[in-house]
C-alpha cells in the first residue's frame, strides 16, 4: 500500500496548489511581507516538514495543510482570539483540492496531530469558528482555508483557550488524546463523509 501523505517541505510544495506556493500571509506581520526562502530554511531547520500533504490513490495532491511551532507564524498573534501558546504546534490553513474525497481533512488533522507529538510539543492548536446553524458545508469546509469549524473541531477533542466574537483559538493537549481520539474517530468520521459526500440516491426495492 502506498503512504498517501507525505511532508511538506521546499521540494513538495512545489505540487501544492500554486496558490500556496509564494503565500506567506501566515509568516507576515501587518504591514511587513515575509521572505518565503528564509522562512523555509527557518522552519526546516527548527521544525522539519512544516505541514503535510495528502495523495490520492493516482498520486494526485486532494489536499494539504501547514503547521509548526506557533512562532513561526506571525500573524497568529495579532489575530481576534490570539495568541496561540508558545508550548503548542499551530495548524494555519488547509486547501481541499478535491471536495468528493472525505477523508482529507480529517486525515491531515491526524497527521498534524501526530507529528506534533513526535516533536515533544504540548498541544495542537488552531483557530474555530462558530457557524450559524444551517450554514451550508461548502462554506463551513472549502471557502475558509485558515478557519475551521468549531463543532468539527470538537470532535477531535479541542478545548476552547479563548473567544473573540465567533472566532475562538482552540487546543487539544496530548495528555488526554488517546481516549477522545478513539472515542470519538466515528463521529469525526461521519462529520467529515457528511460534509464531502454527495447525499445517497434512494432506491426502491
Amino acid at each position: 500500500m502506498t503512504t498517501r501523505i507525505r511532508g511538506l517541505t521546499r521540494l513538495t510544495l512545489q505540487e501544492t496548489p500554486i496558490v500556496c506556493h509564494s503565500c506567506v500571509w501566515w509568516q507576515s506581520k501587518t504591514g511587513r511581507r515575509a521572505n518565503k526562502d528564509r522562512w523555509i530554511d527557518r522552519a526546516e531547520g527548527e521544525f522539519g516538514p512544516w505541514g503535510s500533504i495528502y495523495y490520492d490513490d493516482d498520486g494526485r495532491v486532494v489536499g494539504s495543510m501547514q503547521y509548526g511551532p506557533a512562532q513561526l507564524f506571525p500573524r497568529a498573534f495579532e489575530l481576534p482570539a490570539g495568541p496561540p501558546s508558545e508550548d503548542a504546534v499551530l495548524v494555519t490553513c488547509a486547501y481541499l483540492v478535491d471536495r468528493t474525497s472525505p477523508w482529507v481533512l480529517q486525515s491531515l488533522f491526524l497527521a498534524a496531530i501526530g507529528e506534533a507529538r513526535d516533536k515533544g510539543a504540548r498541544a495542537l492548536e488552531t483557530f474555530a469558528y462558530r457557524y450559524p446553524e444551517g450554514e451550508s458545508q461548502y462554506e463551513r469546509f472549502q471557502v475558509h482555508k485558515t478557519i475551521f469549524p468549531r463543532d468539527f473541531l470538537s470532535d477531535f477533542g479541542f478545548r476552547t483557550v479563548r473567544i473573540s466574537g465567533p472566532v475562538e483559538l482552540v487546543r487539544l493537549e496530548f495528555g488526554g488524546l488517546i481516549p477522545v481520539a478513539e472515542g470519538r474517530r466515528a463521529k469525526v468520521i461521519r462529520l467529515v463523509r457528511e460534509a464531502f459526500s454527495p447525499a445517497p440516491v434512494p432506491q426502491r426495492f
